[in-house]
């Protein structure tokens, strides 16, 4: 994985000058991969809140680091389309084909799929997500210090309604049990059915050393990212 084959179109750039933009949640999969000759940034995982704020704010990222690489990784999916528009003058822009990074954490496109049509009522946890406070137990507590224990309660379970499962994702890159736990007490603390899902790092990997396959949109200098580069690509 780390020699791609000189027939892959990308091949040249796998060794060229890159530095990876990330969110919060995604960088905790990408350090115990990255080398130590690749330079990181991590954005704020409350620029999600608004997707409009998040595009500028990575545009923004991408012009100032575009001069100085010839690939920027971007440690996002679609992200309720806040990737859509995103350009470079003189780098190129890869970022996997996802519509969020639960699949980053699952380790494919199809591995998502497949947990999504299993049991779509899921809410998914990871290290990350617990580090940023983005939990049902978080937004509870504020959801109590603004409205009370008992209105925060009804509604709390307004917003869990549709969920049935809590996922908590092990990507095997770090001491679980804290997370664990912390996992196991909030599917307890709001009635969801506690599941633990085997993780892998093959996205994050594939991202770092290539290959740039089918599970990534590759954009060269000067083109734009499109809502319809991340249809599904069927595996060649």
């Amino acid at each position: 994985m780390n020699n791609p084959s000189e027939t892959d179109p990308w091949h040249k750039h796998y060794a060229a000058r890159r530095r990876v933009i990330a969110c919060a949640t995604v960088i905790e999969e990408m350090l115990p991969l990255l080398p130590a000759n690749v330079p990181y940034e991590v954005l704020d995982f409350g620029l999600h809140i608004n997707p409009h704020e998040l595009k500028k704010t990575l545009q923004n990222k991408v012009e100032e680091a575009s001069p100085n690489v010839d690939v920027l990784l971007l440690g996002y999916g679609l992200c309720s389309m806040a990737v859509v528009g995103l350009h470079a003058t003189t780098a190129t822009l890869v970022i996997p084909r996802t519509d969020d990074c639960i699949a980053i954490f699952l380790g494919s496109c199809n591995a998502y799929r497949e947990q999504a049509k299993k049991e779509p009522g899921t809410y998914y946890l990871t290290k990350g997500w617990i580090e940023v406070g983005d939990t049902p137990f978080e937004e509870h507590q504020k959801l109590v210090q603004k409205y009370g224990e008992a209105k925060a309660e009804r509604m709390t379970k307004l917003l869990l309604k549709n969920y049935k499962r809590l996922a908590f994702i092990d990507t095997g890159q770090y001491e679980i049990e804290r997370y664990q736990a912390y996992s196991r007490m909030t599917a307890e603390k709001f009635g969801l059915r506690y599941e633990e899902l085997q993780g892998s790092p093959d996205l994050v990997k594939k991202m770092l050393f290539g290959p740039w396959d089918h599970e990534f949109v590759v954009v060269a200098p000067g083109q734009t990212i499109q809502y319809t580069d991340f249809a599904r690509v069927s595996r060649p």
